[in-house]
């Protein structure tokens, strides 16, 4: 089975996907500018993780701050009578992120559960999270079905959205991407801000302290901080918030606290501690496997990117075909056929031409038509295995970009938790 960003399956999309973002920005200093996703270690990566995630990954850390994680809990969530898989999986994974363009110096990449104050602000979260919200979560009894084998009646099943939602929360991120599948989970995230700043945000004094935050800026921001609020608040108008925001974020001289003030003043609300994020959605096209359906290790139909060229000539030669098409002489419907989904995603315009006259005419056979794709896959591993086994010539290499990156993670994560426990009265 496939997992999107942080565990459940997903659709994954083809080469050159596009993003859809929604119009409110986050509230947050730099949380729009931030992106956080994970991945589970639940077994080698393969080319619909690839397409679906990793290809998405290595354009955004070149226009956002990522936090890129192995989201080794999550693993637990299906997964935990595996646990002995999961430490050779961690590395092979991180190699694999590395091999195919994931930048260290551009991402911070790190393990969950080497950052234990994900643990920490998921237990908090936890006491003001209303039971309802996860039993309401679609993945919760659709994935029972699906993977009856498994016994997912656990409470770390069913509390794993709200896990997800601290990954999100600790960095304050603005943007999440992920498939159609999540949007419910990014909601409950919003959910769960809300009613958390709602709850902690509402200190004592709020409007006093928020009043001296908007002294600080000086009389001509002051100005038009308080013009902007009052259009928001009095005529509804949204782009003020936007605006507001943008003042807010060039101020140099205020506190995190002052500025998390204003951001709740500006919207009518109290101090905004946990901002709400949005979700980034990729295209809805699937990574085929290869008989046809959903890339995904569950239906044994994936091509793993450490696979040999032998072995992907090898599985894709067993690919099936149009029915119909029982000898070379036979004309074939490429719409029927589960290598002509392959060409979508691998072929130009002229081959899946070539390839659609050719079935439809008999003037090709099946096995040139996947030659096509062999030739393309193996193209595009071959150097991603490459990298790969340089790495692997020195594992230090890798462990030591996972010590970095969960140092960092620590530090930002650290901050959020203090933030946290300071507004539910925990800081003795």
């Amino acid at each position: 089975m496939e997992f999107s960003p942080f565990g459940r399956p997903c659709e994954f999309s083809s080469r050159g996907a596009k993003y859809t973002r929604r119009i409110s920005l986050p509230t947050s200093t730099t949380s729009k500018h931030r992106v956080v996703s994970g991945m589970r270690p639940t077994g080698r990566l393969h080319l619909g993780q690839y397409h679906g995630v990793l290809k998405n990954w290595i354009q955004l850390q070149h226009e956002y701050e990522c936090f890129l994680f192995v989201a080794d809990w999550h693993a637990l969530t299906t997964h935990y009578e595996e646990s002995d898989k999961i430490n050779d999986l961690v590395y092979a994974m991180v190699t694999d992120w590395l091999a195919a363009g994931v930048n260290p110096g551009s991402a911070k990449i790190f393990v969950q559960s080497r950052v234990p104050q994900h643990a920490e602000l998921h237990l908090l979260l936890s006491m003001i999270t209303p039971l309802g919200w996860l039993e309401r979560v679609p993945s919760f009894k659709d994935q029972q079905q699906k993977l009856p084998d498994r016994d997912l009646s656990t409470y770390g099943f069913l509390g794993y959205p709200l896990l997800q939602s601290a990954d999100i929360l600790m960095y304050k991120a603005g943007i999440v991407p992920v498939g159609e599948d999540q949007v419910a989970h990014i909601e409950l995230t919003r959910e769960v801000a809300r009613r958390f700043n709602h709850i902690y945000g509402s200190e004592k004094d709020f409007v006093n302290k928020a009043e001296d935050a908007i002294k600080k800026m000086g009389k001509k921001n002051s100005k038009v901080y308080r013009d902007l609020r009052k259009r928001f608040q009095e005529q509804g108008e949204h782009e003020a918030v936007d605006v507001g925001r943008a003042l807010i974020e060039s101020q140099q001289n205020i506190t995190r606290g002052d500025r998390e003030r204003l951001y709740g003043y500006l919207e009518g609300g109290g101090r905004i501690i946990l901002p709400e994020p949005e979700e980034m959605l990729t295209d809805a096209a699937k990574m085929p496997g290869l008989d046809g359906q959903k890339m995904s290790k569950s239906y044994n139909n994936t091509i793993t990117l450490r696979d040999t060229p032998k072995e992907i000539e090898k599985k894709i030669k067993k690919m099936p075909t149009d029915p119909a098409r029982i000898r070379k002489t036979d004309a074939g419907d490429p719409e029927k056929c589960a290598v002509w989904k392959w060409h979508q995603v691998y072929s130009d315009d002229s081959i899946k031409n070539s390839v659609k006259e050719g079935c439809r005419s008999a003037s090709i056979g099946c096995i040139e038509c996947k030659q096509h794709i062999i030739n393309a896959v193996v193209e595009e591993l071959v150097p991603i295995q490459d990298r790969a086994k340089e790495y692997m010539k020195d594992t230090s290499i890798v462990k030591s970009i996972i010590a970095e990156g969960c140092d960092a993670a620590r530090d930002i994560a650290e901050e959020t938790m203090e933030e946290v426990r300071q507004a539910m009265g925990l800081m003795y």
